[in-house]
């Protein structure tokens, strides 16, 4: 066993400076658009103009947050509360019934299984454009125009959402698992919930950041279906724009400000990322 583990260890290669070189080059690359917004947003309406513009963010990032949180035209944490809302209920959802879809087109054999899920992947290929203006109609004829429920329930559910479960647990799940929970008396429900969804979690985990990310930052069609009295972050941001002039101090200093929910569901929920893209990593 000793020889065996240094043998595996001497055959491990330590990263070149090449390597180390790459990796800082993207992390600036990564890092650059957002110290460019604290840049601009901590500064005030001249920063963006200044030729000699300073490299150093400037003082007035406060000032500039309490301005965008007190405009009456923003609404801000009316539509804080929306976004928090709609990106929990929609991330919440996903997870859900893709881990349930993703479990049955996986394990489960049923007669038109593989025509299914085709028919869900090929949904993936349709711009979500095309599908604006009849959702709108149906919306409409629901009275549901100007709701949150509007923006909800078309994203309940994800054709990438079912694809990313149904790959994941048809590795990760053996199906000796299945017929052995089958064999001692458990039925279908009990077999989901005590066998699937352990197996599932790392993958659910890294499905419901992604889903909540997109739906924080869904634009165009919150835009479309809400109303100013009643919108998302966003949507409401968007209100530092319609003027004629553009203080982009105040539009950059809202941004941070929508981005600050991000980074701390990134903070408590980012080792649980780290562990579902290892595991789906040495799994594929």
């Amino acid at each position: 066993m000793a020889r065996s583990r240094k043998h595996g260890a001497a055959n491990i290669q330590r990263p070149t400076w090449f390597v180390y070189g790459a990796l800082a080059a993207v992390l600036v690359a990564s890092l650059f658009p957002f110290y460019w917004t604290l840049l601009i947003g901590s500064g005030d309406s001249s920063t963006l103009r200044d030729p000699n513009m300073s490299w150093i963010p400037g003082g007035n990032f406060i000032d500039n947050a309490m301005r965008v949180i007190e405009n009456p035209a923003v609404n801000f944490w009316k539509a804080l509360g929306n976004s928090i809302i709609v990106s929990t209920t929609v991330a919440l959802s996903t997870v859900v019934l893709s881990t349930l879809a993703g479990f049955a087109f996986a394990k489960l054999r049923f007669k038109g299984n593989g025509v299914l899920y085709v028919a869900v992947i090929a949904t993936m290929a349709v711009p979500v454009q095309l599908g604006i203006v009849p959702l709108y109609i149906l919306m409409a004829e629901y009275g549901w125009t100007g709701t949150l429920g509007a923006v909800i329930v078309p994203a309940l559910v994800t054709a990438f959402g079912v694809f990313w479960m149904t790959q994941y647990l048809q590795q990760a799940l053996p199906t000796e698992l299945i017929e052995a929970a089958r064999v001692d008396g458990c039925n279908m429900i009990r077999t989901f919930w005590h066998v699937a969804v352990p197996a599932a979690r790392p993958a659910a985990s890294m499905l419901f950041l992604f889903t909540f990310v997109t739906a924080w930052n869904n634009f165009l069609w919150p835009l479309i279906i809400l109303d100013q009295s009643n919108p998302t972050l966003p949507v409401a941001l968007s209100m530092l724009q319609a003027n004629y002039f553009v203080d982009y101090s105040l539009v950059l200093a809202g941004v941070l400000l929508a981005t600050v929910p991000l980074l701390i569901l990134f903070v408590f929920t980012g080792r649980q990322l780290v562990t579902g893209i290892m595991q789906g990593a040495l799994k594929g």
